[in-house]
């Protein structure tokens, strides 16, 4: 899959549900921390690890037959490093198995349509990887204006719809798309409470980082590529981890220009 990806950057994968495999989520399942906090389901790792052939079994019937349901995210909050707290949505573990398996298969295909200077929740990358791309950017290119850039709330205010239609440029398994509307609108459990959600993917979940990659990818990473080999009047090197961005410009009229378009 990966290697017809790679020869055709404009195909449309009309059949991928069918490598979600009994086995896939088996793989998925045993890829997930063990010691996580349990969603609205209440269910701990190691218990669902009790039949668990059964259970991975009857987990992946639903999936085929449609008859799987997202449950809500269970909301909780970690503390910012500016006293503020940073929402987080803790899945469902069947949620987690399913979002794990889907995100391996789909990561097939956009492995070969990421750009370089993506480095966020990619295999083989990481947040030591981006800062030595800056260093390396920094001291080898002629960098003399930087512009760090973090996009607020960006986990929060994905567009739904946009994200689906980003997401047909490539994928066209029906199957595949439903499931994802499925946890973009499952909602959110807090307090007993719960709430729609019709903008953003939940910040935790195991499925955000890829729609987060995705939707980024066509927001922003092809629009930067194309306005610095056609706009820049000079050298510019760009490095973005998620939604938090670094760019480099050789004069300051490019990086003015950045901003205002």
């Amino acid at each position: 899959m990966r290697e017809v990806a790679k020869k055709d950057k404009r195909l449309q994968f009309t059949a991928l549900l069918h490598h979600v495999t009994v086995a896939l989520l088996l793989d998925s399942f045993y890829a997930l921390k063990r010691e996580a906090a349990p969603g609205v389901d209440g269910v701990t790792w190691k218990e669902y690890e009790t039949d668990l052939d059964k259970r991975l079994e009857d987990l992946h019937s639903r999936v085929h037959r449609g008859t799987y349901r997202a449950q809500p995210s269970k909301r909780a909050y970690i503390p910012k490093a500016d006293g503020r707290q940073r929402p987080l949505g803790i899945a469902a573990l069947e949620d987690k198995i399913v979002q794990h398996a889907v995100g391996k298969v789909l990561n097939q295909i956009y492995e070969e349509d990421f750009l370089g200077f993506s480095y966020g929740f990619r295999s083989g990358r990481s947040q030591h990887a981006a800062l030595d791309a800056i260093w390396v950017g920094i001291m080898r290119k002629k960098v003399s204006w930087v512009l760090d850039a973090d996009i607020r709330d960006f986990f929060g205010s994905i567009s739904h719809e946009w994200m689906v239609k980003f997401l047909k440029h490539r994928i066209a398994d029906r199957r595949i798309l439903r499931l994802i509307k499925k946890w973009l609108r499952a909602g959110v459990s807090e307090d007993g409470e719960w709430s729609k959600t019709e903008v953003g993917t939940p910040q935790g979940s195991v499925i955000s980082p890829l729609l987060a990659n995705v939707y980024l990818h066509y927001v922003f990473d092809l629009w930067v590529q194309h306005w610095r080999k056609h706009r820049a009047t000079g050298e510019v090197i760009v490095v973005r981890y998620a939604d938090d961005s670094v760019l480099g410009f050789q004069f300051r009229a490019d990086a003015e220009r950045f901003l205002e378009e």
